[in-house]
């Protein structure tokens, strides 16, 4: 039987033998496209060429792509752990032509890496083609249809609709129809009593797409027309754990030697062996699974963070601490500890990870450590809850229950909704009216008190939790420090929020560019003017020191700063 390496290599030296240029992966992360923040597809680092914008230096090339789907249209986050086939990070095998062969070239040279150099048995394999748009003057592809009739019988070849087998880029720009290769890997007795062809592309964990043949043909107008391309486009996308899996005839992705070295690694250091019961296997798949997303995108320059990118990397980690906390018995950091199994599995494909394996382990450790601080309180306070909403006769969590969990005490929503899920409940942040909509009008009250030895302070949290917008709360005043400066802890520092911070006029203004860095304790310490001497804080505080001058551009008048969102007041001392 092929291991994953032999199988990843055994691609590369394929195409390489069909004069294609074999290139490393682009980084996972990406910093000069402001319409992505991840590789999602393998298409991705090609974007210039095949838009007209770069030119084509190898008409050819193949090479195994790092990717991640954790946002926006392409999101498999939820199902990560519970199905066979969904991954947060994943490895896209492909070839490009850009301009030079097209549907012939490309059908048959996938044909004959499955068959011939993988001997995938052809009575499993199935193909799709465009079935045609009558609305848009799009036949059907019967090019491909013929080709493919060259391999498959004709009940091997199906029609695909428009959703699944006609690829565009956006809105506008390059597109055309695409051919999907789906494997059958049920056993004899279930291909007996359904044929796999009623099964393809309906969901069945054992009847999976494991290629894409892309062929770029067309370019789409802004007005939603369609005209041809200057050079046609092949460009594949082979999901490299579902070929494994199918290469060494298992019935999950996890089950193969991409996966189990890494699970095996956990079940150990948890004692409790994989298979043994759902919930702890669900809970190791997760974590390994999470673990690589969060080690190639350190490794490729991505640290967990408040928000865009560093926020979803943030919310894989602390979604796998969660998992390791409930259902492995894991109370310490432990995710850092299983990255030098990671890179004995991968490290010879992807050298970053050696090279960065120190900051991969000491980020991860740092950010768990955190973590779980808030961890232990939230998950005991939300124990709390469903208990009442169950003694009430109710599986519904009240917004404003949720609202306090994540607001007063830092517990993130995502992971309050992912708990109550596996407990048969659910939360309701979408009642009319519901805190998560709301922002207390306070600043006027705040602005009188000023009068009275009460000064308020206005923290704006910028972060969007599941599309809503959260909005500010109250926040503890602990006191002044020796050097003047007002010291606030808040857990919501510890929930992946970013905070600018202001104080009323005549204290001190400060924006998130004024300089920061963190605290030993896990807070964050903000500065304005010259940086102080660290002093020991709370956890989750935020040390302001008092500004030597006012930034110009943050000073308001009382009349604006009255309008401010979230200004509310906390008394000093």
């Amino acid at each position: 039987m092929m291991t994953a390496k032999e199988i990843r290599e055994s691609y590369k030296k394929f195409f390489e033998q069909q004069g294609h240029l074999i290139v490393p992966s682009a980084p996972m992360v990406i910093k000069d496209d402001p319409t992505l923040m991840f590789t999602n597809a393998g298409m991705n680092p090609w974007k210039g060429i095949i838009l007209g914008n770069d030119p084509i230096q190898y008409p050819r090339v193949a090479d195994s792509q790092k990717c991640l789907r954790v946002s926006g249209k392409h999101n498999d986050l939820e199902e990560v752990g519970h199905d066979t086939y969904h991954h947060t990070m994943f490895e896209m095998l492909g070839n490009w032509s850009f301009g030079d062969y097209f549907k012939q070239g490309a059908i048959d040279m996938a044909w004959e890496y499955l068959v011939d150099v993988l001997k995938l048995d052809p009575k499993n394999l199935y193909v799709t083609v465009f079935e045609g748009s009558p609305e848009e003057g799009i036949e059907r592809d019967n090019e491909a249809a013929s080709i493919w009739a060259k391999h498959l019988p004709a009940d091997h070849i199906l029609d695909g609709n428009k959703h699944d087998n006609f690829w565009e880029m956006g809105d506008t720009g390059p597109c055309g129809p695409c051919s999907e290769i789906h494997v059958d890997s049920r056993s004899e007795e279930e291909k007996a009593a359904i044929s796999g062809r009623e099964l393809v592309n309906k969901d069945h964990p054992q009847v999976i797409e494991i290629w894409n043949l892309v062929f770029m043909q067309y370019n789409r107008k802004a007005d939603g027309s369609l005209d041809s391309l200057p050079y046609n486009v092949i460009d594949t996308g082979m999901g490299f754990e579902r070929l494994v899996r199918s290469i060494q005839g298992k019935n999950s992705n996890y089950d193969t030697d991409i996966f189990q070295p890494l699970i095996q690694v956990m079940a150990q250091k948890a004692g409790i062996k994989y298979g043994d019961a759902e919930e702890t296997d669900v809970a190791m798949r997760v974590i390994v699974d999470h673990l690589r997303a969060i080690a190639f995108s350190i490794a490729d320059g991505q640290l967990p963070g408040n928000a865009k990118a560093g926020y979803v990397i943030r919310r894989i980690l602390r979604r796998a601490v969660r998992y390791g906390y409930t259902f492995l018995g894991q109370k310490q950091a432990f995710m850092y500890s299983l990255v030098p199994a990671l890179i004995q599995e991968m490290g010879s494909s992807y050298p970053e990870l050696e090279a960065q394996k120190e900051l991969i382990m000491k980020v991860m450790k740092e950010e768990e450590d955190s973590f779980l601080r808030t961890l232990e309180n939230g998950i005991r306070l939300l124990n709390g809850v469903m208990e009442e909403t169950r003694a009430a006769g109710k599986t519904v969590i009240a917004g404003d229950k949720a609202f306090t969990l994540f607001d007063t005490f830092g517990f993130p929503l995502d992971l309050t909704e992912l708990i109550c899920r596996e407990n048969g409940m659910t939360v309701d942040v979408d009642g009319n009216p519901h805190p998560w909509a709301q922002g207390g009008d306070t600043a006027g009250i705040a602005a009188d008190r000023t009068q009275h030895g009460i000064v308020f302070i206005a923290v704006h949290f910028s972060r969007v939790l599941a599309g809503r917008n959260i909005q500010p709360a109250p926040v503890h005043c602990v006191g002044i420090d020796q050097s003047g400066g007002v010291i606030i802890q808040d857990p919501r520092l510890f929930a992946g929020l970013c905070a600018d911070i202001y104080l009323s006029p005549g204290l001190a203004v400060f924006g998130k560019e004024q300089k920061g860095k963190p605290s030993g304790k896990g807070g964050f310490s903000v500065f304005s003017g010259d940086v102080q001497k660290q002093r020991p804080e709370p956890a989750g505080a935020i040390r302001i020191q008092p500004a030597k001058q006012m930034p110009d551009k943050l000073l308001l008048p009382r009349q604006q700063c009255e309008r401010l969102p979230g200004e509310l007041p906390f008394k000093v001392g």
